[in-house]
């Protein structure tokens, strides 16, 4: 690995960023990056001058347009628009040049919505998606069926990697556009800022909090990305925690990590989404990869990055 070009599309992000800090551990030296505004992934063109001109060995395919619940249902022609473009560019451009290992990112949501738990790699396909993430969804299912394709048609050793819910050191935490869990981070943190000043408030969740999510920490799911970039596997593999819990016992972990004691109501005209959604991620555990970070710690470690980023700011 140390020797080879490597290309980490969407280095800035959640799951890219967790990449370059697990090549960096790993003594990969020569990584190619470029933000947004250096290499819009979206232009056909310039994506394919890269690629001629870079001559990458290897691809990270992080880059994704990406949001909760709220953004998803609401900038459904964006989700899906841009992820094809993103997705057709990079996948397409990295084939033309010979790249021989890919390992694209994706995402559980590509599962049907009543799919049997543990979710296996062979549910995709089977059933109706979950309704307010489906452009989202769809655009990743586009992905992994580029890579099988590349794979079936080309002989490439691709891979597509789907983990589940990620959380970690440079989440997203808007309100607006935020997942369930670096919401949750801000909200119960600035609740306690106002109790701390006298001004109780009470905490708004999303939901009844009954639906049931898996988590993983971002720094587990690079691991796994290193992982299968070694690794001769190609094909589809779920990457998860292996266990599950409630959005509501998920609520009391997140308050009570962050020291919030105050009370917390639940919305329930808001959407749950999926009932459950609990990955078997056996295949990928059979070649020898497990996570490591446990959920109280690694939200306890996400809580002092925005901490310290709120801090920057």
């Amino acid at each position: 690995m140390p020797s080879q070009r490597i290309f980490v599309a969407g280095h800035r992000g959640l799951v890219g960023s967790a990449i370059v800090r697990a090549l960096g551990r790993a003594g990969a030296g020569d990584l190619i990056l470029r933000r947004r505004d250096q290499l819009d992934l979206r232009d056909q063109r310039r994506v394919h001058e890269f690629f001629a001109s870079e001559k990458p060995d290897c691809v990270f395919l992080a880059a994704a347009k990406v949001g909760g619940i709220l953004a998803n249902d609401t900038f459904r022609w964006d989700f899906l628009y841009e992820n094809l473009l993103i997705e057709a560019n990079v996948l397409g451009a990295a084939l033309e040049h010979g790249v021989e290992r890919v390992v694209f990112l994706g995402s559980s949501c590509i599962y049907p919505k009543l799919a049997a738990q543990p979710i296996r790699e062979s549910e995709l396909l089977t059933g109706s998606l979950e309704p307010t993430n489906e452009p989202y969804a769809i655009a990743k299912i586009a992905g992994v069926e580029l890579v099988d394709a590349a794979n079936r048609q080309h002989g490439r050793r691709w891979v597509s990697l789907m983990p589940t819910n990620l959380y970690g050191p440079g989440d997203n935490f808007d309100l607006q556009s935020s997942h369930v869990l670096p919401a949750m981070i801000r909200k119960f943190h600035e609740a306690k800022m106002l109790a701390a000043e006298g001004n109780i408030t009470t905490v708004r969740l999303w939901g009844s909090g009954n639906a049931m999510r898996e988590f993983l920490h971002v720094d587990d799911l690079a691991s796994a990305a290193l992982h299968m970039l070694s690794s001769d596997a190609t094909g589809l593999f779920n990457v998860g925690s292996g266990s599950d819990l409630t959005i509501r016992k998920l609520a009391e972990l997140v308050a009570s990590v962050i020291g919030y004691h105050g009370p917390v109501s639940w919305d329930v005209d808001k959407p749950d989404g999926t009932p459950r959604k609990l990955l078997d991620s056996s295949r990928i555990r059979a070649t020898g990869w497990a996570p490591t970070i446990d959920l109280r710690s690694g939200i306890a470690d996400t809580y002092q990055w925005y901490l310290a980023a709120a801090q920057r700011s």
